[in-house]
């Protein structure tokens, strides 16, 4: 009988098992960044940079992980970043990750490119934010935003880094295209032709992105969009403080300070080195979250004590699923939990908010 493989010790450990059992083209659509992959790098590089000062004597014995983010008490300061077409990395797609969030007490945001409809995410229970993506027909954006909240999506999050798809050149190389079985389910059945359709040398996603998202999206569509909807509104994308200011007057609930994980502008900065600086920009007029590089319950204090109310975690959370499905994203939530309980103690912080009073030091 063959040994048991030992359970992961870390969320690095979903990527070797993600990898073991993924095609190559679908490990690299996942795992890749745009260009040179300069700022997917930057992304880790900046979060390890960041030294933690704890404190000591702060007679902490077992902290909170709770927190609250767009006003509703969470299990952990942490909700499951919008992520395309996860029938790609398992059967069960995107019900299964938003089943497993469900049960570890954070938000699953399910992204308009999802593989299943909303209807079916928003049924497998928990709280669930819906992604949009700003469509070239506007009527096509109402509906989705109706559609959205009549299934039960609790929050609105718009990106807004996307008027072209970044050049992923990892797919490119690959002529990567969608399986039969993989659709954007939230689009009319037509919509996604090119994303199924290979042609060497050509991201077929990119080819289909490119037909159907809105790439002069502005300050006007944001003004519109929190007029259109009473749930709250994050937008996602956000890296320079001047925007994020913006954005704060403009009466969004949430800004997401992110990169889209290494995957749009190669050489835009790294998440953790602009964070503060957005912090500082929104003084408090919304709430600020950050993604791209997230790997465990360190980066979480070190993105608190950075300022942020917040983070979204991403490809972690695909590993998981490609590796074990439901149980696999459960375990690593659970994992993730344990991880941040541990760097709250051994900072000294009784919970999420008192880690944000943390003091950093970079490079060392």
């Amino acid at each position: 009988m063959a040994d048991t493989p030992p359970a992961p010790a870390s969320l690095a450990d979903f990527a070797d098992a993600a990898r073991a059992v993924l095609p190559a083209t679908v490990w690299d659509f996942i795992d890749g960044g745009s260009g040179t992959e300069t700022t997917l790098r930057a992304n880790r590089a900046a979060l390890d940079a960041v030294a933690v000062l704890p404190r000591v004597l702060a007679g902490v014995d077992t902290p909170a992980t709770t927190a609250r983010l767009l006003g509703r008490e969470q299990a952990l300061p942490v909700a499951v970043a919008p992520m395309a077409y996860q029938r790609l990395l398992h059967p069960d797609g995107e019900p299964a990750l938003a089943a497993a969030a469900a049960e570890a007490g954070v938000p699953y945001v399910a992204s308009t490119l999802s593989s299943v409809p909303i209807e079916e995410i928003t049924a497998a229970g928990g709280q669930v934010w819906f992604q949009l993506y700003w469509l070239r027909d506007r009527q096509l954006v109402c509906d989705l935003l109706d559609r959205a909240q009549a299934a039960g999506a609790t929050a609105v999050m718009v990106t807004v880094d996307v008027p072209v798809l970044g050049r992923r050149l990892r797919d490119v190389r690959n002529s990567f295209a969608l399986p039969p079985h993989v659709a954007a389910a939230n689009l009319p059945g037509d919509r996604d032709d090119l994303a199924h359709a290979g042609t060497p040398g050509v991201s077929a996603v990119a080819a289909h992105t490119g037909a159907v998202f809105a790439p002069a999206l502005g300050w006007a569509d944001l003004e519109w969009l929190r007029a259109r909807t009473t749930s709250p509104l994050l937008v996602k994308g956000i890296l320079d403080p001047r925007d994020a200011a913006r954005a704060a007057q403009a009466g969004v609930d949430a800004v997401v300070v992110s990169n889209h994980g290494g995957r749009q502008l190669d050489g835009a900065p790294a998440t953790a080195r602009v964070l503060p600086e957005v912090v500082t920009a929104v003084d408090g007029r919304c709430q600020v979250l950050m993604d791209s590089g997230v790997r465990g319950g360190t980066d979480v204090l070190r993105a608190l004590a950075l300022g942020a109310d917040g983070v979204l975690v991403g490809r972690p959370m695909l590993w998981a699923l490609a590796a074990g499905g439901r149980a696999g994203a459960r375990a690593a939530l659970e994992l993730l939990a344990a991880e941040l309980r541990d760097a709250l103690t051994l900072a000294g912080c009784a919970d999420p908010a008192a880690a944000r009073t943390l003091r950093t030091i970079t490079g060392g």
